[in-house]
């Protein structure tokens, strides 16, 4: 009798979830993607990692079936039938950034996997994050693998700035870094910068990261064995050694600093004035590992709004959950429903600037 008892209650809570809706978002970057699923009341049900759903790189087919498979094993995870039809999904993904692409996207999925959505909406993954941040716009700055910042005005206007990719930008990315170190390390050796006197500490921590001898063998990773993901990856060991005061590493997130920053002054004329005059002004969601270098970003970063008269104040804001949280708000409201949540939880303040006047 108790076991039959614990299965009805399963699968009174599971009816019950269904019929309220499942829905579903993903979080899609280029190097890792995050799945989440969401009851119509606002509880989560599962979170499940994959890898990455940017389909310039791996193309729209493959997307769609790392999407599905991600929301199958979610719904293992919910203790689901992996056959249930979610009733809305938001796909906020690395790699689309215009509505054409983002509506092939949903006609792929939907031709390849027609039973895993009723709704569906595909968009830039700037576009989940500030989804998960707030309901009254801001400006998202993503410096992840890449970069790439987008505005959402209160009326609804969007802008972008950036998100072309490495070989056209990224600026302030941690592929963006990497690449500013090996090319500062190749010029030096070159002597095309006499910047700096002592590079070797510099050198030293590409030949390891990179497991190369010398110059030449970086070729095949520039050709043959490039991986975006391995050049990313160097950052991490480039923000250590500026940690320890390494001035070359210092000078690198400098720049970086530098261009984030400047993502934000391209995009402020288009900025409705009010939003720099809300409490804490204007609201910035910075996303990516590149913001946990925020002490060595600062500076410059800061030099660089002070330079802007259009910014008078800003906050500058982190997720404490991830943008597939916004992402499922997102596929709630193209089924038309409201998914209850508290943004207050979702997102904390790390920096106030006010221009002083």
């Amino acid at each position: 009798m108790f076991h039959v008892a614990i299965f009805n209650l399963l699968k009174y809570c599971s009816e019950t979830m269904t019929e309220n809706g499942i829905y579903g978002g993903i979080e899609g970057g280029g190097t890792h993607s995050t799945a989440m699923l969401f009851s119509g009341t606002g509880e989560i049900l599962a979170e499940v990692k994959g890898p990455s759903t940017n389909h310039y790189q791996i193309g729209k087919g493959e997307t769609a079936r790392r999407i599905a498979s991600m929301f199958e094993d979610a719904l293992k995870k919910a203790g689901l039938d992996t056959n249930t039809t979610l009733a809305g999904v938001g796909l906020s993904l690395s790699g689309i950034e215009d509505p054409e692409t983002g509506a092939e996207m949903i006609s792929t999925l939907r031709g390849l996997y027609p039973n895993l959505t009723k709704e569906c909406k595909a968009c830039s993954d700037t576009q989940g994050t500030l989804a998960t941040a707030t309901q009254s716009g801001g400006i998202v700055v993503i410096a992840g693998t890449g970069s790439n910042a987008h505005l959402l005005n209160k009326d609804g206007t969007e802008h972008n700035c950036g998100g072309w990719g490495h070989m056209m930008g990224d600026e302030g990315g941690a592929y963006w870094i990497a690449a500013q170190a090996v090319k500062l390390w190749f010029d030096s050796l070159d002597g095309l910068n006499n910047q700096y006197q002592n590079i070797s500490n510099l050198e030293n921590i590409i030949k390891q990261h990179f497991n190369v001898k010398d110059r030449h063998g970086m070729l095949p990773h520039l050709y043959d064995n490039f991986s975006k993901s391995q050049f990313a990856s160097l950052t991490k060991a480039l923000a250590d050694n500026a940690e320890k005061g390494d001035e070359i590493c210092l000078e690198i997130f400098g720049r970086a600093g530098c261009v984030l920053a400047k993502h934000l002054i391209a995009l402020a004329p288009k900025v409705n004035r009010s939003m720099f005059e809300d409490e804490g002004g204007l609201k910035v969601v910075c996303v990516g590992s590149v913001w946990k270098s925020w002490k060595f970003l600062q500076p410059q970063f800061l030099k660089t709004l002070d330079a802007c008269k259009v910014i008078t104040e800003l906050t500058l804001v982190e997720l404490c959950v991830g943008s597939a949280t916004g992402a499922s708000y997102l596929g709630g409201q193209a089924a038309g429903h409201y998914i209850p949540r508290d943004y207050s939880k979702n997102v904390k303040a790390f920096y106030h600037y006010k221009k002083q006047l």
